[in-house]
């Protein structure tokens, strides 16, 4: 642009400024040229709630437009500097996939840690001199470290940011690898499994939600899905890393030190993302947001315009509210008791979680080679047959990372969870089953159809929290959705055997895992809100609007549905009866997209 162009569009800001302080209805008016000389002077309007901002997206608006011009011309102005780490690509989309594959791994890592102690617990407790109860609390040490690490979540992310978080969770991952490795004794493998734990907790509540932040719509239940898929190839790896080592002296510490090779690779390449630009718009750094969205996503298509004005006016719209007495600026967990949309989030939050966690996955992934060596399998033929378990949770994740942004996620829900209620009853029943050969059959079979659905259905307990709480208390809700995750986790695992003593096996598995499965299954036909193919300031709106009016919605479809399924109209249910995905975030009720 030449320096007369420049002094031209200057000259026609100064006399454009009144456009900024125009009503909706006065700009829907405007003519074309008025419109072209707005968005060329830069004149931003003054749009304070998000329903306005979501009314300009659907009306295809200019304002977006004058917003992207106006951030445009700052950066000119100051000059577009990048970092020797600022990575950039000609197409903005190929840099969604490097940050999910750099991301995700801290789910590669979180799995692995679970599945190494699996292996480790055959010659581990030996050779340091364990009694039962000591081995139960290195079991469960990691998810007790692991609430510690949610505990420093809120602050972590508030004051250094997803990306930095991330980062100091992957150092404290490797000092609690190393430490594993080379214990001597119960206090240090105590020590080692609670500092790894504090990795896990942090890194499990930031992942997702900067996943969430970042991704755009279309691909977020799918993108968050990966860290599942991550933990449950972290998990395989991890038994596959057992097996490589059982026959090497001092098998357990090569076991336990391997996940030190993939804690390094992660620290490594996270210092190549950048920050998420929701969390940076949280913190009023506007053009460093404008900075990482122009990198990650783009400007080019109408879409990716229209969602980061929104964002904009979503999040000042939220601070807005602090500021004025709405929320609790001082004390930010407050508005989970006093304000019915955050109230709404959590509790719909945490309780995924606990059916996530309470129907028993943790204390069978932990306890694997274990369960193996009750139905008949010695030590290293249980580690082997560990990796069926594992890889069945594996394979069940795949369907999620494909069709949970198609399907939905209350569909997902309703369905996958019978499936794994299903497994948990055969389960139950291969203890009574008589002869060797038929229980450890009967046992694989219930395992593996538990572990395939539980693998498509723990996508939710990551996808839901990170996208169902405001922008400003994201942080915070993470912090008790994470915490609770592991200390749920902790539960189960350190009272497992306990558990299966006082109830017998087929009572755990299929009295207390499976009941929890069955009223788990109730909820979510009445309670739970579909958020597919919303954008995170759409979900907000979602969650506004009183439980009883959801509670009827979903009881009506339930009805629906369930007349569908009496009358065999299957392709209805499974395929046909989904909502079309939208083209665009401002595609118009009639299916059109707005000009």
């Amino acid at each position: 642009m030449s320096e007369k162009d420049q002094k031209a569009l200057a000259g026609d800001g100064a006399h454009d400024h009144h456009y900024e302080d125009a009503t909706y209805d006065e700009r829907r008016r405007m003519s074309a040229g008025e419109i072209q000389d707005a968005i060329r002077s830069g004149s931003v309007p003054n749009v304070h709630t998000k329903k306005e901002a979501m009314e300009i997206s659907k009306a295809g608006g200019w304002e977006a437009d004058a917003l992207i011009e106006s951030l445009e011309q700052e950066i000119r102005d100051a000059g577009d500097k990048k970092g020797i780490f600022d990575l950039e690509f000609a197409n903005p989309k190929h840099f969604t996939w490097l940050l999910v594959a750099f991301a995700s791994m801290g789910g590669l890592l979180s799995g692995l840690d679970q599945s190494l102690i699996s292996g480790a617990n055959l010659f581990l407790p030996v050779d340091l001199g364990l009694t039962t109860q000591q081995n139960s609390l290195v079991n469960s040490g990691m998810p007790l470290g692991a609430v510690g690490g949610a505990l420093i979540l809120a602050p972590c992310n508030e004051i250094f940011g997803r990306r930095m978080s991330i980062i100091i969770s992957c150092a404290l991952y490797t000092i609690g690898g190393a430490l594993e490795a080379g214990s001597i004794n119960y206090g240090m493998i105590i020590a080692a499994r609670v500092i790894l734990g504090l990795g896990v907790g942090l890194e499990g509540g930031t992942v997702p939600v900067y996943v969430a932040e970042t991704v755009e719509r279309r691909l977020r239940g799918n993108m968050v899905s990966l860290y599942q898929f991550n933990i449950a190839l972290g998990e395989v790896l991890g038994y596959a890393v057992a097996a490589m080592f059982l026959s090497v002296p001092g098998n357990w510490r090569y076991i336990l030190g391997s996940s030190l090779v993939f804690s390094t690779i992660m620290l490594i390449g996270m210092l190549f993302m950048p920050e998420s630009p929701r969390f940076l718009m949280h913190k009023g750094r506007v053009l460093d947001a404008y900075r990482v969205w122009r990198r990650i996503r783009g400007t080019r298509d109408i879409e990716s315009r229209e969602e980061f004005f929104v964002m904009k006016v979503s999040t000042e719209e939220e601070e807005a509210e602090v500021a004025a007495g709405g929320g609790s600026r001082r004390f930010p967990w407050l508005d989970f008791f006093t304000k019915p949309r955050c109230r709404r989030a959590i509790i719909y939050a945490n309780i995924m979680i606990f059916l996530g966690q309470f129907t028993g996955i943790n204390a069978i992934m932990y306890y694997m080679s274990v369960l193996m060596s009750q139905i008949g399998f010695d030590k290293y033929n249980s580690n082997y047959m560990s990796l069926v378990g594992g890889g069945s949770l594996l394979i069940g994740t795949i369907p999620a990372i494909f069709l949970m942004e198609t399907c939905g996620r209350r569909f997902w829900a309703i369905a996958m969870l019978p499936g794994f209620f299903i497994g948990l009853v055969i389960v139950g029943i291969s203890y009574h089953v008589k002869g060797t050969m038929a229980i450890e059959g009967t046992y694989l079979t219930g395992l593996i159809i538990y572990e395939i659905f539980f693998g498509s259905y723990a996508c939710l307990t990551w996808v839901i929290p990170a996208e169902v709480y405001p922008t400003y208390l994201r942080s915070y809700g993470m912090t008790t959705s994470d915490g609770w995750l592991f200390l749920s986790s902790f539960i189960v695992t350190y009272n497992f055997t306990g558990m299966q003593n006082a109830m017998t096996p087929t009572g755990l598995a299929l009295g207390f895992y499976g009941g929890i499965a069955v009223l788990g299954w109730f909820y979510q036909i009445f309670f739970m809100p579909e958020t597919k193919d919303k954008t995170l300031e759409e979900i907000d709106l979602i969650f506004q609007q009183p439980t009883m009016d959801l509670v009827r919605q979903n009881a009506a479809s339930a009805k629906e549905t369930t007349r569908d399924l009496l009358a065999f109209r299957w392709k209805k249910v499974f395929i046909t009866g989904h909502t079309a995905r939208r083209e665009s975030i401002v595609d118009t009720s009639d299916g059109k997209t707005g000009a």
